[in-house]
């Protein structure tokens, strides 16, 4: 993986159809996906549940980019080589998580994975300004982790605050609630350069009828790179 600021929407899974991943894993690649968004809920740290690492495991062979695995699960720290051995590109860990999330960035790398940090809404920028050299990705939630479909929060002057932090650190910034076409710009010019996008990606489409994903990757993209000027 190598590092660039390209903007890279990233579908979630979780909107996609359950009885049928392999296929819809390969038709959002097929139209355009630069990642697979995973999110790992334990019903316990967020009110739902959903994957665990025999799904993971079995999503692998169908992603040719990036597994990018989410983990809104308490505690991480037990279940860090499950993951790895699933074969997760990226672990993201809440930083709410826990108290070691220090220790668990440092776990997650030496599993061999990059290792990502997320905050919730209300978790401010700062919670994470000693944690970015070792972090490869810092995923800000624009909306309260759980469920898909959710409303947009406005945190733009939070990602502005973590672009500043960041520098000239290889590190990405993730959004994952909410993007859509309209609400892309917003944070793009902030400085993300990774979108999740469910419902905005899967809607109107299917494994059997892949087209309308396409456009919607293509509609997502290209909101964001106007807005930063990448758009040729």
């Amino acid at each position: 993986m190598s590092f660039d600021r390209s903007i890279k929407i990233a579908p979630s899974i979780l909107s996609a159809d359950f009885a049928d991943f392999g296929r819809e894993i390969r038709a959002i690649e097929d139209q355009g996906a630069d990642w697979v968004h995973v999110d790992v809920m334990d019903g316990h740290f967020v009110p739902n549940l959903t994957f665990g690492p025999p799904a993971v495991k079995a999503f692998r062979p169908h992603v040719k980019t990036v597994m990018d695995v989410h983990l809104m699960i308490a505690p991480v720290d037990p279940y860090i080589d499950a993951f790895a051995e699933a074969g997760a590109d990226i672990l993201t860990a809440h930083v709410e998580a826990g108290p070691h999330i220090h220790r668990t960035l440092q776990a997650i790398r030496a599993a061999g994975m990059k290792a990502g940090v997320a905050l919730n809404p209300g978790t401010p920028a700062e919670s994470v300004a000693h944690l970015l050299d070792l972090t490869d990705l810092i995923c800000v939630m624009t909306v309260n982790p759980g469920f898909g479909g959710q409303k947009f929060i406005d945190l733009t002057d939070k990602v502005r605050s973590l672009r500043a932090m960041i520098g000239d650190r290889p590190v990405h910034i993730e959004i994952d609630g909410g993007v859509t076409p309209d609400t892309a710009p917003l944070v793009a010019r902030a400085g993300a350069d990774v979108l999740v996008a469910g419902s905005a990606v899967f809607k109107g489409g299917s494994a059997d009828n892949a087209a309308p994903y396409g456009d919607n990757i293509r509609a997502i993209r290209e909101a964001a790179e106007l807005a930063t000027g990448q758009f040729a």
